[in-house]
């Protein structure tokens, strides 16, 4: 298989994962708007739960390690359709940087057994998380393609202490979901109902 072969092979995939994500996003965002229609619901008496389900979601899905499961974005997107986005944003980057702390666990209690002293490229990505420490914690987290989950295994691996990824981590995720907020919920607010 050739190199370009590859690269049209990736695109397709990630093309593939941006219709399903926003496949997601307008069925969700139907499914609220017609059970609060339907029972006659308000959208202020419902933001607490909807805040609540956002913050499992996203903690759920970050803190499965190396599963690429995104339907924390679409909840996400359908919830600032109708809710505050820079509240769901807030929330869904607070619950997504604490669900990355598995991440960072497994990387810290499991180095010996997740990277063999062979393993190609360990060496030259640890010591580039080691060089750059927390600005590449922040840009791993600020970038939607590449899972967050890369930046916690090696943090834990170098023994970068837990606040320093924490933070980088957080300050990366927030301006990315307050984008997926704004962006998704202008989106979803042009459909027709």
């Amino acid at each position: 298989m050739t190199n370009d072969s590859r690269l049209v092979r990736r695109w397709h995939r990630i093309v593939l994962y941006v219709v399903i994500l926003i496949g997601l996003s307008v069925g969700l965002f139907y499914l609220v708007r017609y059970l609060m229609v339907y029972f006659n619901i308000s959208p202020d008496s419902f933001a607490a739960p909807v805040y609540a389900v956002v913050f499992v979601a996203t903690l759920a899905c970050n803190a499965s390690i190396m599963v690429p499961v995104a339907i924390h974005t679409s909840i996400m997107m359908a919830a600032a359709s109708q809710w505050n986005p820079l509240l769901v944003a807030l929330t869904a980057s607070v619950a997504g940087t604490l669900g990355e702390i598995t991440g960072y666990y497994a990387g810290y209690l499991g180095k010996k057994i997740m990277f063999a002293e062979g393993t190609p490229g360990y060496d030259r990505l640890a010591s580039w998380m080691k060089r750059h420490g927390p600005w590449a914690i922040f840009l791993i987290s600020l970038q939607p393609i590449l899972p967050v989950d890369i930046a916690g295994l090696l943090s834990g691996a170098s023994r970068i202490p837990l606040w320093k990824f924490l933070l980088p981590c957080w300050a990366g995720k927030f301006p990315k979901y307050l984008l997926f907020c704004y962006f998704g919920s202008s989106l979803l607010n042009l459909l027709p109902f």
